[in-house]
């Protein structure tokens, strides 16, 4: 079985911290509809395609604040379908590889090993750099991975299929365009400064 039933899932994970928490089982629809989330941890148990997905059906939030509005994205998981249907045969067009390789590469290279959280003290605030667990290293690459994406296409004449394979290509090669690679970049450097 093959994902979009043209697309082989069987791609090694090269990053060993992220090796439980990428799900590659081969589904030929990545949409199961919430039906692994009966437990706390099972986010995992979905596709890292659905998961990104999930991610663009609200790509208009930023931290708490709704500063970009969702479009025509919001709830809904068919237009969603395509938008990353089309994505994929793009990456698979322009790099001449498994796009699904491709996708799970960009994960491992945009995905922050340090953040920073804040540590009260005496009534001071100090930053203080902590280790980022697997599965939220996942979620920040790809929220920043939408995000970044969405902030290029909105109001623009690129496509949001444009973007959003040209993010995914960039981060793939490590390249300073990638936003979901600078935001990892500036994480560590915080991280860095805080020790």
């Amino acid at each position: 079985m093959k994902l979009f039933n043209k697309w082989d899932t069987n791609v090694e994970i090269q990053d060993r911290g992220l090796v439980g928490y990428i799900n590659l089982t081969p589904i030929l629809v990545p949409k199961t509809g919430g039906r692994n989330t009966v437990v706390r941890f099972w986010k995992n148990k979905y596709s890292i395609v659905e998961r990104l997905m999930n991610k663009l059906m609200v790509p208009g939030h930023k931290g708490k604040k709704h500063k970009l509005t969702s479009g025509k994205c919001t709830g809904k998981s068919q237009t969603v379908y395509n938008l990353v249907f089309d994505t994929f045969g793009l990456i698979e067009e322009k790099t001449k590889k498994n796009p699904v390789e491709v996708f799970v590469k960009a994960i491992e290279n945009s995905a922050p090993r340090e953040e920073i959280t804040t540590i009260e003290y005496g009534g001071a605030k100090y930053p203080q750099a902590v280790d980022c667990a697997p599965q939220r290293r996942i979620d920040i690459a790809l929220r920043m991975m939408v995000q970044g994406s969405y902030q290029k296409s909105y109001g623009k004449k690129k496509t949001m299929v444009n973007a959003l394979a040209e993010e995914i290509i960039s981060a793939y090669k490590t390249e300073q365009g990638s936003t979901a690679i600078s935001r990892k970049l500036e994480l560590e450097r915080q991280a860095d400064g805080s020790r």
